[in-house]
């Protein structure tokens, strides 16, 4: 049912995926608070065994203070900078670019489209076609630029 937690990812999306699973009850502190350890693996459960009883005033204190034993496995997102200076590796494929162009825009915080719209063109080759259509004709968003992006995977694998 619940995606164990085994104390190496992030508690933060643990708890997000846990409150996910219990939508319904969320507005049940005591079944929030009893059904949270059923997700905890054995390294996790004896942090959630060695608490005092009745220690936690709220599921949200208890949730605040596994992420705070946790935190050392928290996500730390991705600085901009790692997005606008990415660029296409010699032989690597415009596949193989865009997916590890959009897995780092994944991992930064905040809603930068526009800069991310236009940083992927110029972590293209000069002499990349796509890069030649995206300067004479630019995307205006995303939608538009993966658009763009999948006609010329398309074209370069055809051509392998």
């Amino acid at each position: 049912m619940f995606a164990v937690y085994n104390g190496r990812i992030d508690p933060v999306e643990h708890v997000s995926h846990f409150n996910q699973k219990m939508a319904v009850h969320a507005n049940n502190e005591a079944v929030m608070c009893k059904v949270f350890p059923s997700s905890l693996s054995p390294v996790a459960m004896r942090w959630f065994d060695a608490l005092e009883e009745a220690s936690m005033g709220s599921f949200e204190e208890l949730t605040r203070t596994f992420g705070a034993r946790f935190i050392t496995y928290s996500r730390v997102p991705k600085p901009l900078d790692s997005l606008i200076f990415m660029a296409m590796r010699e032989g690597e494929t415009l596949k193989t670019y865009s997916d590890r162009y959009w897995e780092t825009d994944n991992e930064i915080n905040g809603d930068f489209e526009d800069v991310a719209v236009r940083t992927f063109k110029v972590g293209l080759p000069a002499e990349h076609e796509l890069r030649k259509l995206l300067t004479m004709k630019s995307a205006l968003n995303m939608r538009q630029l993966m658009e763009c992006i999948d006609k010329y995977k398309w074209v370069e694998e055809d051509q392998i």
